[in-house]
């Protein structure tokens, strides 16, 4: 399955992403089909360098098939070249993580007195 995916390069702590139609097989940063595209999430949103597409062969290798991942398609849907995919709806993403953990606990309902556990299965006594 053709895949429309960013391909990690730079040095350390310094990433820039090539935007690269790839097999899905292949790994994130190995072999690839077609650059199309270039992405440094370094400079300002503001500036047009932050962002380059080949519109065209990008629409050329979508007809074939090749499907955009999350966020290439968000890279997209900001340059109007394919539509922007749904917002995502995570309400605990507000709460730290260790506050997510106590709730749960929490909300773990206690066994109701009326309601008696099974009882224990009895071994048959060996002589």
């Amino acid at each position: 399955m053709l895949k429309i995916r960013l391909s990690m390069g730079g040095a350390k702590k310094r990433p820039v992403y090539k935007i690269v139609v790839a097999d899905s097989r292949f790994p994130r940063d190995g072999r690839f089909i077609e650059k199309v595209g270039f992405f440094n999430p370094l400079l300002p949103k503001t500036k047009k360098e932050r962002i380059t597409l080949q519109v065209e062969r990008i629409k050329h290798w979508i007809n074939e098939g090749a499907k955009p991942t999350l966020r290439v398609s968000r890279i997209l849907g900001e340059a109007e070249v394919f539509p922007m995919p749904p917002k995502g709806n995570n309400p605990l993403k507000a709460i730290p993580k260790k506050d997510r953990k106590k709730d749960k606990s929490d909300s773990k309902i206690p066994i109701a007195e009326g309601v008696k556990a099974e009882p224990k299965k009895e071994e048959p006594k060996k002589e």
